[in-house]
């Protein structure tokens, strides 16, 4: 019989994958090590089965004991995962930022989950790792532990995703590329990949990316650190320093803004195959960085650090992203006004005293839909073939009758200091964008125009080289 014990002798041992299709000419190999196979479809189980196995031999979990834990949701569902394995009470909190999916999959294991609010500082007595740590102390038998600072979290990945890595890649690798959540992945595997790299005497680029609003950048690149703010990709970076996170084996960290870490899940779902949540975005957000920067000939080695699953209601969620305004052109791309300046057209106006019969012709023979009109009061209108149709169709009007007398109120106004994603937001409620300045209209943007606009701009990026990620700070 071939079988194994329990479902936890199915945590590491993970491969590697490469990949083929987001990776561009003159970079290095990327190679993808899939944790999403482990059990519950994260990283988190190596640390968390091992952190149960070290606390049971010392003697601090025992039977009919209770597993605590603060928790973005993964740490939590390979302890839940432990727990039921073993017979154990386990109770989480979780800050109320986190999919639900997640705190559905911790229940699933029969998990107690207390939801507690995101923008509390992580000393206020109701925050999620305040609250666990008072739930341990006042519950018999229970253990907190305390994934920040409990150094059986880094030695998990010391032990076993380090090797793992090396192995796989016959001591090849260049750089290894983690996020920065606990610390737990990038320290012990970090220090493992660097050990073994002296002893063969060649190095390994040790490099983190990391949300925008996360303490972690301006912590590793001064020894201080602002205000944090909050960013909405899940189980990565943090607002207070841990104590499982070791600095000295990392050589850069870098952020990545929300955008481009959900739409880097997206891209490695739909064109590698691989299924995964917005850290993992942003991870190999730096990966490639990283290995457009090595150039061919190199290894880059990136974790994936959870499965999509636990993200359909908001990464993989077409409405949430568009309500977060992800799918709104980049901040970079430009200005209204760059727009204007790329199209240089005239603004064709209606008279307010011109019949709808003229407006009607001027409209067919120039190609439009639509004409601003500046009423007799200096208030500022539109008039449309639409309206123009529904007020003669319904006889209300004839063709006689003046512009002014069926325009409406103008919508959809924009300044030209103002960027393109507020372009596309008038996109969803108006067919045009009308520029105005000081009560003067300086253009009138369509959707063609846009895209026209977008697609040169990205011709640019592309043959010059993507700029700096600005991110967005919440």
């Amino acid at each position: 019989m071939n079988f194994l014990e329990s479902v936890l002798d199915l945590v590491g041992n993970t491969p590697l994958v490469r990949l083929n299709n987001i990776v561009e000419p003159g970079m290095a190999t990327v190679f993808a090590k899939m944790e999403t196979l482990n059990p519950t479809g994260s990283v988190k189980d190596r640390m968390a089965v091992h952190m149960v196995k070290r606390a049971e031999a010392a003697g601090l979990l025992k039977p009919g004991g209770t597993i605590v834990e603060s928790t973005s949701g993964n740490t939590g569902l390979g302890l839940a995962m432990a727990a039921a394995a073993k017979g154990y009470r386990c109770v989480f909190t979780i800050p109320d930022k986190m999919s639900q999916e997640k705190i559905d999959m911790l229940k699933a294991y029969g998990a107690e989950v207390i939801v507690t609010p995101t923008d509390l500082d992580h000393h206020h007595p109701d925050s999620y790792v305040e609250v666990a740590k008072r739930v341990a102390s006042q519950t018999e038998g229970a253990l907190y532990t305390d994934q920040y600072y409990n150094m059986h979290n880094p030695e998990a990945h010391y032990l076993t995703t380090g090797p793992e890595i090396w192995e796989a890649t016959d001591g090849k690798i260049d750089s290894f590329v983690a996020g920065l959540g606990t610390g737990g992945t990038i320290s012990g595997t970090g220090k493992y990949l660097k050990e073994k790299a002296r002893e063969a005497g060649r190095t390994v680029r040790v490099v983190g990316p990391d949300p925008y609003g996360s303490i972690y950048k301006e912590a590793f690149e001064t020894g201080k650190w602002s205000k944090p703010s909050l960013y909405r990709v899940e189980g990565i970076g943090h607002d207070f320093m841990v104590g499982t996170l070791d600095f000295s084996v990392i050589d850069e960290v870098i952020n990545v803004s929300d955008r481009d870490s959900f739409f880097m899940a997206r891209k490695l779902t739909r064109h590698e195959g691989i299924f995964s949540g917005g850290s993992t975005g942003t991870v190999f957000y730096g990966a490639l960085e990283e290995a457009r920067t090595l150039g061919p000939g190199k290894i880059v080695v990136a974790v994936v650090c959870d499965s999509g699953d636990r993200y359909i209601s908001k990464v993989f969620n077409d409405e949430w992203m568009r309500d977060m305004g992800y799918f709104a052109p980049d901040s970079r791309l430009g200005t209204v006004q760059e727009l204007l300046d790329f199209h240089s057209r005239p603004v064709v106006l209606a008279v307010p005293g011109e019949s709808l019969q003229d407006v009607i012709g001027r409209m067919a023979s120039l190609g439009i839909s639509q004409m601003p009109i500046i009423d007799g009061q200096g208030d500022l209108r539109m008039i449309e073939e639409l309206d123009i149709l529904r007020a003669i169709a319904g006889g209300e009007y004839t063709l006689e009758n003046r512009a002014q007398d069926v325009a409406r109120p103008l919508e959809g106004q924009i300044r030209p200091s103002q960027t393109l994603a507020q372009v596309q937001k008038i996109f969803e409620d108006n067919n045009v964008a009308v520029v105005v300045d000081e009560g003067q209209i300086l253009g009138i943007i369509n959707k063609i125009d846009l895209l026209e606009f977008l697609t040169k701009q990205t011709q640019l990026t592309n043959e010059t080289g993507p700029g700096p990620s600005k991110g967005e700070r919440r």
